[in-house]
């Protein structure tokens, strides 16, 4: 019977966890990385989740700084998806590792691109009037 390596989603024989000793590494580094910044990437992005629906409930009544606060925390979360890609453990399980960081970099470019969208929703409603 055959499974997967934890990292790259290659098969393996069921005796294995890894294919190679590079997708160990590779696999040791990331949750390392992990842990060594899970608490500055929780409060992160604990406060850009909870600022885009802020920004947005603030657009009727303040258009300027409910924009800025929407987009700024789109960029910041964005950003901070592509420099520390970490996703859940139901992504590394379905995907494994390598696959689920590449998605998770791809949902961040996601979200930079919705912040500057809501950005350019604000310049083009400042053109209008």
């Amino acid at each position: 019977m055959l499974k997967k390596c934890d990292y790259c989603a290659k098969e393996i024989s069921y005796f294995e966890q890894y294919c190679s000793d590079e997708c160990h590494a590779k696999t040791n580094k990331f949750y390392e990385i992990s842990e060594k910044f899970e608490k500055l990437f929780s409060i992160v992005n604990m406060i850009c989740v909870f600022g885009i629906p802020v920004g947005i409930f603030l657009f009727p009544f303040a258009k300027v700084p409910g924009t800025i606060v929407a987009s700024i925390s789109c960029f910041i979360l964005g950003v901070l998806l592509l420099l520390l890609p970490f996703p859940t453990d139901n992504m590394i399980s379905k995907f494994k590792l390598k696959k689920a960081i590449k998605i998770t970099r791809i949902i961040g470019i996601c979200v930079i691109v919705l912040g500057l969208l809501i950005c350019g929703f604000l310049f083009f409603f400042l053109l209008s009037e």
